[in-house]
């Protein structure tokens, strides 16, 4: 009889390819597994799974947990997830490199960051998370707007020819290190203030050194089928791997447009493009408060800004583009507050612009400038803006993987961040499969787990088989649930009764263990 490390007993195995579940027993040795199936085995630690699923962990494609990994490396909102990988460094924002660190932290302060900011590079990043043991797996990308402050700071101008090949050499160095992709941000400042010729130069250095190049296209709105486009250009003159994020059509009058960008993205991959998308699971948005400002108010970053708004004739003309752009922009009621510091509106959490607006006894546009003035423009929200309808047809797409966008790792904490954070995947288990049928459980599974892993190259990771890496969690199909709200957001899913991590029990009988396995993944 052979022995293992541990044997996961009696499950219902769902692989991670996509295909029919079946009962197997699951038998792991030096972090991987060795036995998948029938037979006469046994472990130094078994595990009960009867009733239950065994799937490989789930590995993240959109994360922002980069920013918080070190400071709560437990990541315990992750494990009751069933989490295992998070791809970090999206929408352009990556803790490096940095050359300015005041801009760097201020650039990234709507994500409440948790970091000692003791490095320059991917490596020293790298090092320092390593250091902390997180019981998940990090794999970092590096952001363009990261790189656009560290080589050229926060200034509205194109990129010239010694910017561009600063810029390069700073990502070349990442992949070199073993950074996982180059992303880019096309709605936040510095990012959007590149024309498509700087992002081709970039996204040709990525291709050229296998990096995924992972984009917030330029706009999610009216314009989303020309971002969309853009951003297959790019990747195709770049020779990269292109992962669209966050999928979706924002704005009432946009709703349905997701089933042309779908069409763009599959045509693309016809003539021979490697090209996905992401989704969450949720309707709702959440970036920083700053996005719904004119570009050109945050030339030159933060702090410019805040000067602008210190200054009448400035803060005036800001009031006025924001009033223009009012039909344009997504309706007050439906933006709100998720995260602020201390300050005069340090009690606005779970308020909408439109209520913050009436009880000042002023409008939509001044209220957003004095929560920026008063707040040192660091401010989360959340933003009511996509179909049901438009999540579904987007979910339902074979080349569309599930990703959270979240970056809170914290079980408890202040403040009203986006359920997304602590239910993005038993939500898919439980709403969209369970309840709405939208997906068989086969297929979610693949969506979380073998599709991503294959953005990544990461052939070890996202199946159930022998020689795979034993990333695996053990969850109920019955009862696996996301509770986290947007009315009461701080709570943690269930369902989960067992997450290994290398092999390594990180999460045992619906509880994190002391264990922490994770690692940084290098390419």
């Amino acid at each position: 009889m052979n022995e293992f490390d541990v044997v996961i007993r009696g499950g219902t195995v769902v692989d991670g390819t996509g295909g029919e579940p079946f009962a197997a027993d699951v038998g792991i040795a030096g972090g991987v597994v060795r036995h998948v199936g029938n037979g006469r085995i046994s472990g130094r630690r078994e595990i009960d799974a009867g009733r239950q699923v065994v799937a490989p962990g789930f590995i993240d494609l959109h994360s922002h947990a980069d920013f918080t990994i070190e400071g709560w490396p437990a990541a315990t909102t992750q494990l009751y997830q069933g989490v295992t990988t998070l791809l970090t460094g999206n929408c352009g924002f990556s803790p490096f490199p940095v050359t300015d660190l005041d801009a760097a932290k201020a650039a990234s302060a709507f994500l409440a960051p948790e970091l000692t900011w003791s490095w320059i590079e991917h490596a020293g990043f790298s090092t320092v998370v390593d250091t902390a043991r997180p019981a998940v797996n990090i794999a970092p990308q590096i952001g363009h707007s990261s790189l656009r402050l560290a080589a050229m700071g926060g200034a509205e101008r194109e990129a010239d020819e010694t910017d561009l090949e600063r810029m390069s050499a700073m990502l070349s160095a990442a992949a070199g290190s073993g950074a996982h992709g180059f992303s880019t941000g096309l709605i936040y400042a510095p990012g959007t203030y590149a024309d498509e010729h700087e992002v081709r130069r970039l996204v040709t250095v990525a291709g050229r050194a296998g990096l995924l190049y992972s984009t917030h296209i330029r706009n999610e709105s009216d314009r989303l089928h020309e971002a969309i486009a853009e951003a297959i250009r790019v990747a195709e003159a770049g020779g990269a791997r292109l992962q669209i994020s966050h999928l979706k059509a924002a704005g009432p009058k946009n709703h349905g447009a997701v089933s042309g960008a779908l069409e763009l993205i599959d045509d693309a991959a016809e003539r021979g493009l490697d090209v996905a998308a992401d989704v969450y699971p949720y309707t709702a948005s959440s970036t920083t408060l700053t996005t719904r400002l004119p570009s050109w108010a945050l030339d030159g970053g933060t702090a410019a800004l805040l000067r602008r708004l210190a200054d009448p004739v400035e803060r005036e003309r800001i009031a006025d583009d924001l009033r223009r752009g009012a039909e344009s922009n997504l309706d007050p009621s439906k933006v709100v507050i998720a995260e602020i510091g201390p300050g005069r509106y340090a009690d606005a959490a779970g308020s909408s612009l439109a209520e913050l607006a009436d009880r000042d006894g002023t409008d939509a546009a001044e209220v957003t400038l004095r929560i920026l003035e008063e707040h040192d423009a660091a401010v989360a929200v959340v933003m009511h803006g996509m179909s049901a309808d438009d999540v579904e047809t987007v979910l339902r797409h074979p080349r569309v993987a599930v990703a959270s966008d979240g970056w809170v790792m914290r079980p408890t904490g202040d403040g009203m961040p986006h359920p997304r954070n602590f239910g993005t995947f038993p939500r898919v288990l439980g709403h969209y499969v369970r309840e709405r049928g939208v997906l068989t459980l086969a297929d979610a599974v693949r969506k979380m787990t073998s599709l991503p892993a294959s953005r990544l190259g990461l052939a070890d990771r996202g199946v159930v088989r022998a020689g795979a890496v034993a990333d695996l969690v053990v969850f109920d199909p019955d009862t696996v649930a996301d509770r986290s709200t947007f009315a009461d957001p701080w709570q943690l899913s269930t369902g989960f009764s067992a997450v290994l991590v290398g092999g390594q029990v990180a999460f045992d009988d619906g509880e994190p263990t002391s264990t922490r396995a994770g690692r940084v993944l290098r390419r």
